[in-house]
């Protein structure tokens, strides 16, 4: 059994949930988001840690933690400035009215520690999975 792909494939279930629903608040308080940034999110937020969880499965799994590991990382970063540091209507403290405030607000706060524990989980398993593969 692969233990650390089980890891990796429940880390990223949970964010892509908590982003999921954080992407459903956006839509419901008419948040929207640069093309860059729809680019950013699609790209880097839900493709590659679907990717490096592929990856995990495979003899390629120390790829797909170091992809992981860049993906997690950039979304907590994007999260922290776009939710916290920069002004706008993507900012915890400039939100527009709307039912969905709140649940807008839990998701964004939830990437946080999800995104975080991602970024450990998946530094950690590229460490422990350096030099695993075996050259042919």
């Amino acid at each position: 059994m692969n233990k650390m792909a089980i890891l990796a494939t429940v880390v990223v279930v949970a964010n892509l949930a908590v982003a999921t629903i954080h992407g459903q608040a956006h839509v419901a308080l008419g948040v929207g988001l640069d093309d860059w940034q729809t680019a950013f999110v699609r790209v880097v937020v839900v493709a590659a840690p679907i990717v490096s969880v592929v990856l995990y499965w495979t003899p390629l799994r120390d790829w797909g933690a170091r992809l992981l590991a860049i993906s997690m990382l950039g979304a907590l970063l994007f999260g922290i400035y776009y939710h916290l540091i920069a002004v706008s209507n993507d900012h915890l403290g400039h939100l527009p009215e709307g039912d969905a405030r709140g649940l807008f607000t839990a998701t964004a706060l939830l990437l946080i520690p999800a995104e975080a524990v991602g970024a450990a989980f998946s530094f950690w398993s590229a460490w422990k999975l350096r030099g695993t593969r075996r050259q042919p």
